[in-house]
């Protein structure tokens, strides 16, 4: 997994690549939230992410939690495979997927 984060002022991209499991889940959590003093646009690009597990999906989750106080989240980029992922689990009814 790479991530690469982008910070203009109160919005923050983050590029992920790869996947987000549970190998890797720890290391998106700490990066993102380290990032987030100050922002109130959260957009993650995960079109080059393959596949997210629930690991990945219990960290979207406290972000969204995280940002619903401080602002708004957004994914941009999503594949198939990993909008299917969001759709079976009902995370497509609480994350706003672009």
């Amino acid at each position: 997994m790479t991530i690469k984060t982008h910070k203009d002022s109160t919005k923050l991209t983050v590029n992920v690549e790869g996947r987000i499991d549970t190998a890797t889940a720890p290391e998106f959590e700490q990066k993102t939230k380290a990032e987030l003093d100050g922002v109130t646009e959260l957009v993650l690009d995960f079109s080059e992410l393959n596949y997210i597990s629930s690991a990945g999906l219990r960290v979207l989750l406290s972000l969204q939690k995280t940002m619903n106080k401080q602002g708004s989240m957004k994914l941009i980029g999503v594949n198939e495979t990993v909008r299917d992922i969001f759709e079976v689990t009902g995370f497509s009814d609480i994350l706003t997927v672009e």
